[in-house]
């Protein structure tokens, strides 16, 4: 199976992107993190993506938009992150 991959665009001192981070971690997801504090070009790539989310931090697996921080603990809670890990991209 090839490794999902996982996308977070975040921030310093975002509580609710270190609480993201926490459970990928936790879960043992490797992903790739975009700040988008250090590297505004990095936002404008965001909004697009997320079809106009402003808050960080927005999440997407294999392109597919999670969403922020609560979406991603809903998602896990509800047993359909491992299903979207597992789908191709």
């Amino acid at each position: 199976m090839n490794q999902p991959k996982v996308e977070i665009y975040s921030g310093d001192y975002c509580p609710y992107c270190l609480r993201a981070k926490a459970l990928l971690k936790q879960r043992g997801i490797a992903f790739i993190e975009y700040d988008v504090q250090r590297h505004p070009e990095r936002r404008v790539e965001m909004l697009q993506r997320s079809r106009g989310a402003r808050t960080i931090p927005q999440i997407f697996i294999n392109g597919r938009h999670v969403g922020g921080c609560d979406d991603l603990y809903a998602l896990d809670r509800s047993g359909q992150l491992r299903d979207w890990l597992q789908q191709a991209g």
